[in-house]
């Protein structure tokens, strides 16, 4: 029998959507469509627009700073990727195990996901001019440098996080499946790769996919720790777009278009990610 409450949201169900329909549409699709929209045009406003065609997009793609921030975010957003879900997969495994103080070091391992990415950016440089000297003044002189800094302050940051996707999954897992591998003799490795791994791959799924977008989105870190030092060498995609739009005379639709750009490639990439992991998910 439906109650009152669940009849009067049946009824009226379009009226308490709307003021976050609302939201929606006004906040992401209406800006969303003029950002397409002025990524085809010579603007320094909204309002004074003038279409160019193609025009922007060329300059984008022969524009070798925003090729190199293409580079080095695709091989950081890898890199990342991959220590994050190791790592964090690792830790999950062992703190699911029966360890005294395993909730004490959950609580720890997650704490720097708590700090903003502008504030980690600027500790973790503290950090390395304080303790670390002869290598973060490479930070700001080398690229190669500067890459492996953002690697480090990345995986810090986001593997607590994974972590905790990592634990949950685990703790779900069938132990009546693990048991019987267990009965039938197979041994830890066996056991890990061929059950342990495929049932845990919806987690996999879910932690690739946010490493994924979170690495190519990457700027707040970006900007604190190196703010693309030496000559743009350090600079991501996200940080180049902001460049561009914002300090370059003349190169507003040339930045639209990036960001255009920007969002078809991580969508792209987003959903291989996601299609190739899935197919992989199987049944408990």
């Amino acid at each position: 029998m439906i109650s009152m409450a669940g009849k009067a949201i049946r009824k009226w169900w379009a009226l308490f959507a709307l003021p976050t329909f609302a939201a929606f549409i006004i906040g992401f699709v209406v800006p969303f469509i003029m950002g397409v929209y002025l990524s085809f045009c010579k603007f320094t406003t909204v309002t004074d627009a003038e279409f160019v065609g193609l025009k922007n997009y060329t300059r984008a793609l022969q524009d070798k700073e925003f090729l190199h921030a293409l580079g080095f975010s695709t091989l950081l957003t890898i890199v990342t990727t991959i220590v994050i879900n190791v790592v964090a997969f690792s830790i999950a495994y062992m703190l699911t195990k029966a360890i005294k103080g395993s909730n004490i070091f959950r609580s720890v391992f997650f704490m720097p996901n708590l700090i903003g990415g502008i504030i980690l950016g600027y500790i973790w440089m503290l950090l390395l001019n304080g303790i670390l000297a002869h290598w973060a003044r490479s930070l700001t002189y080398s690229a190669t440098y500067g890459f492996w800094g953002l690697v480090v302050l990345v995986c810090w940051q986001q593997i607590g996080y994974m972590m905790i996707i990592y634990i949950a999954g685990m703790q779900s897992l069938p132990t009546d499946v693990l048991e019987a591998a267990s009965v039938d003799g197979a041994n830890g490795t066996q056991t890990m790769f061929k059950i342990i791994i495929p049932l845990m791959m919806p987690s996999i799924t879910v932690c690739s996919f946010l490493c994924v977008t979170n690495g190519f989105k990457l700027y707040d870190q970006n900007l604190a720790l190196t703010n693309g030092a030496p000559s743009n060498m350090s600079e991501g995609l996200a940080m180049n777009i902001t460049r561009t739009f914002y300090g370059r005379v003349g190169w507003e639709g040339v930045g639209q278009a990036k960001a255009v750009l920007f969002f078809v490639l991580v969508a792209i990439v987003a959903l291989i990610q996601n299609k190739l992991t899935t197919s992989k998910e199987v049944e408990a």
